[in-house]
């Protein structure tokens, strides 16, 4: 016999666990189905465990610069295992509150995977379930190429399983994911290379941005190889890789080889058939406004969607999407506009809005571009320099601010407060008129000239 729900959530990771979440304090009955660990890509294998590696090769930046602030520091090594293993514990612990946290909200947690047998039926194990409302949120995986050797290298989850750091590393890929592998590896001191299909990497950001990262790369001793094809990979001897590329070039002696070429939506061994939802051909599930898929009572929430791929997305549209459903609030939705990004890169970069690109195509001369490019104070007398850019991009007459760009230290930090400030309109006079907080790098964006 059935048991019937309220909401089921498929998928135990941000969207999936919010929109139960919600729905619960709202009074509803709800289910949770997950196949592996609570949290999803973003605790397990994504954001989180990123996070820590950001920050020790933070701390190995510090170190360096260490003497240049007088200190006489002595660094005996890096114990990657140890780092690896305080970092799963941490891990480890969020999985266990996300167990206790379902239990104590009355909400069900399913393990197994999920396919659909009807729109509003699902089985999980041999034992089916039915829901008045079924919530999407299985998120994505990494693509590995179809090239000669590809099982030989590893991608972004086995970056989180190695157990001991690599001496040598590709890193093939151009977005996000490749630079904060590539640049994690290089700052814990593995030499790193990165192989990229076109001349760029991070192409759909604002120019400066990318053009000031990989001049930092470069000059921290990353090899960059862009307009490169990877053709094979093999396995020598000695246990090494050899990365085999279009035009002939090798590079032996390889510890490993990182694809990072993007992720593909969790949603063939759905039976999306079997309830009449459709996908597009890349597998996503596409949703209107309102996070509704083409069938009644079944939404997407997510990576699933293929719309900007940001754990904080799929929990703020979770999120509306019950307060939709069950509180009474017909109009709420996500509006997918202005939403701010962080790339874990070193430095960082911070970016919310229109590039300067985007703004031109659609706004013509009526675009104005106020930008800077400086060293910060903590990197300004350093042996390793670290520059800072700063890019607004205004339009109109009264210089509405569409897009802010930033690279450089604190940028991650820095950038919520003026995502705030953009998605309420904020002009350009609006910036110029705020206090500046001295010394610092983010008063540089409300003194612009």
């Amino acid at each position: 016999m059935s048991k019937h729900y309220d909401l089921i959530a498929i998928g135990g990771g941000s969207g999936g666990l919010s929109v139960a979440e919600r729905a619960a304090k709202y009074g509803k009955r709800c289910a949770v189905i997950e196949s592996g660990r609570l949290g999803g890509t973003c605790v397990n294998v994504g954001c989180v465990p990123k996070k820590v590696m950001w920050y020790g090769a933070e701390i190995a930046h510090a170190l360096e610069a260490a003497a240049d602030y007088g200190f006489d520091v002595s660094v005996n090594g890096f114990d990657w295992s140890e780092l690896v293993r305080r970092r799963e514990a941490y891990i480890s612990g969020i999985n266990t509150w996300y167990h206790s946290y379902l239990s104590d909200s009355d909400i069900d947690e399913i393990q197994g995977y999920a396919r659909f047998i009807d729109a509003h039926t699902v089985e999980v194990n041999g034992q089916t379930y039915t829901a008045d409302h079924i919530a999407i949120s299985t998120g994505g995986r990494p693509v590995t190429p179809s090239v000669p050797g590809a099982e030989l290298g590893i991608d972004s989850d086995g970056f989180f399983a190695l157990k001991e750091q690599p001496k040598r590393v590709a890193v093939v890929g151009a977005g996000y994911i490749a630079v904060e592998v590539a640049g994690v590896l290089n700052a814990l001191g593995t030499e790193v290379s990165l192989y990229l299909r076109k001349q760029h990497f991070l192409r759909s950001f604002d120019a400066m941005l990318r053009e000031g990262l990989m001049e930092q790369m470069l000059e921290d001793g990353i090899s960059i190889f862009p307009s490169t094809q990877v053709g094979s990979l093999e396995k020598e001897e000695d246990g090494t890789l050899t990365l085999i590329c279009d035009k002939g070039t090798r590079t032996p002696g390889l510890d490993a080889v990182i694809w990072a070429i993007g992720r593909t939506p969790n949603t063939d061994d759905l039976n999306l058939e079997a309830a009449g939802i459709s996908c597009n051909e890349h597998g996503f599930i596409p949703t209107d406004a309102f996070q509704n898929t083409n069938v009644e009572g079944v939404y997407a929430l997510g990576d699933i969607t293929g719309r900007e791929q940001l754990t904080p997305v799929a929990i703020a549209a979770a999120r509306r999407l019950a307060d939709r459903l069950f509180n009474n609030q017909p109009e709420r939705r996500l509006e997918y506009k202005n939403i701010a990004s962080v790339i874990f890169s070193h430095p960082p970069i911070g970016t919310v809005g229109l590039t300067e690109t985007e703004a031109r195509d659609l706004h013509g001369e009526a675009v104005k571009i106020y930008q800077t490019r400086f060293t910060s104070m903590q990197y300004s007398f350093t042996e390793r320099r670290v520059q800072t850019a700063m890019k607004l991009v205004t339009v109109g007459a009264k210089e509405k601010v569409v897009g802010c760009h930033i690279i450089g230290p604190g940028a991650d930090e820095m950038l919520q407060g003026f995502a705030v400030a953009i998605r309420m309109g904020a002009t350009k006079q609006d910036l110029d008129d705020t206090v500046a907080i001295h010394p610092t790098s983010a008063e540089e964006l409300v003194t612009m000239r």
